[in-house]
């Protein structure tokens, strides 16, 4: 298997760009499909955006590598070009339940399949969300009932109510608001019980909205939308810099008693991740947030805190990083949602952090994490085909307590930033 060797680097300082944010293009991009030529900049070139660019192309919609779509005469809905088609979604769960809920809006018969990882997460609720939406639209299980993959045999959507469980992932709830423009009658989304990272909710209707489909709401526990007219967008549309990614360039800042500077997120992003600067400050780094970037400084001595994570899950296995270097324990809650993502992501942060001499305890949606005196050296690390595992491991080698280590499969970072490692060694002056 393929490995890295990291570290130790003493020292962590200079100004970094994100790639664009995975979550922002890949709502992006099959709006500017479905809503005709638009011109979509700063997309990142990790795999899962990779992929629904791919999947685009095979649904009919020609994207060239600057993002211009090409000589579209958009028809509001995704069509199978020879009446059948399939998607291959890798283990990419944003554009697995997205695309199931706009191709049930579709006209042809569509198959959703992924890797061994996909099939073993769950897509039940959104399915069962969309059913009595779909009038003579029929979604099927291939497989194990409730997972991937599927097969859509898609004659539009209807419209009427529907409800779904908020509790598990925002990504049904997403799939399901997207799809909502494409109804051919009104449409009325209930959401039962809470609703667990709302901000990525909140994104979506941004970018919804900046595509032209307004969405009513009260609060969230319902969203309609009267009047379905589907997408529309003459303008260019720029993707922001990814907040998730700014997060491990800013607790290494923080780590390592250095200065960074993460430009281009922006003070009134729509990416809830973009406030973990702010669990930073709660631990004692200083911030400073521009109107177009965030600065992190050490401040050379960190405490542990208790922090609710539910707006801002993915970086939550940042904070759990930068716990190993703080006075006390940390407690990260409510990120349960951890579990239904590329790998389960308490366990298995639970896992390699005990690896590197932490004493760990595990909850069904909570991690608390005490860090030991001294770092344990040359652990090596399983990242489980997880992005964000191979990224925030990376921490541990970071200033004058940081230890070298080896990570496995460096290269499942290509998901949303295959650039990391050159980033994060130029940064650390390696």
């Amino acid at each position: 298997m393929e490995k890295l060797d990291l570290g130790p680097y003493p020292r962590f300082s200079g100004r970094i760009r994100p790639p664009g944010s995975k979550s922002i293009a890949n709502r992006a991009l099959p709006l500017a499909a479905l809503a005709g030529a638009t011109l979509v900049t700063n997309l990142p070139d990790g795999e899962d955006v990779v992929l629904m660019q791919a999947a685009l192309k095979s649904l009919g919609a020609p994207l060239s590598g600057s993002g211009i779509w090409e000589n579209i005469e958009p028809e509001g809905f995704f069509r199978a070009p020879d009446g059948e088609i399939s998607l291959h979604l890798g283990n990419s769960g944003t554009a697995t339940r997205i695309l199931t809920a706009l191709l049930a809006a579709g006209r042809g018969t569509f198959r959703i399949d992924g890797v061994a990882r996909m099939r073993e997460r769950p897509i039940g609720d959104l399915v069962d969300a969309l059913r009595p939406l779909c009038g003579d639209t029929k979604i099927f299980y291939e497989g194990k009932e409730g997972f991937p993959p599927l097969r859509i045999e898609a004659q539009g959507l209807a419209g009427g109510k529907t409800k779904i469980r908020g509790n598990l992932s925002s990504q049904f709830v997403t799939g399901l608001l997207m799809a909502m423009p494409l109804c051919r009658g009104p449409v009325e989304v209930e959401i039962e019980g809470a609703l667990v990272s709302a901000p990525y909710v909140d994104l979506t209707l941004k970018v919804m909205e900046d595509f032209g489909a307004k969405v009513g709401r009260d609060g969230y526990r319902r969203f309609w939308m009267n009047d379905p007219s589907g997408y529309s967008r003459s303008a260019p549309y720029e993707v922001e810099p990814d907040a998730s990614s700014a997060s491990y360039f800013l607790a290494a800042a923080a780590i390592a008693g250095g200065s960074v500077e993460v430009q281009g997120v922006r003070r009134d992003s729509s990416q809830g991740e973009a406030g973990f600067a702010r669990m930073l400050e709660r631990m004692g780094a200083g911030i400073e947030i521009g109107a177009l970037s965030i600065r992190a400084q050490g401040s050379g001595a960190l405490r542990g805190i208790d922090a609710d994570m539910d707006l801002m899950s993915d970086t939550g296995m940042t904070l759990a990083m930068t716990a190993l270097f703080a006075e006390g324990t940390t407690t990260i809650r409510n990120v349960g949602n951890w579990r239904l993502k590329e790998t389960d992501r308490l366990r298995a942060m639970a896992t390699e952090l005990r690896k590197v001499g932490a004493t760990v305890e595990e909850g069904p949606d909570w991690i608390a994490i005490t860090p030991p005196e001294k770092l344990t050296p040359e652990a090596v690390i399983e990242t489980y085909d997880d992005h964000r595992m191979a990224m925030c491991f990376s921490l541990v080698t970071l200033g004058p307590k940081g230890v070298p280590v080896t990570i496995l499969d460096p290269g499942c970072v290509r998901k949303t930033y295959p650039g990391y490692w050159d980033d994060f060694r130029k940064l650390a002056g390696a």
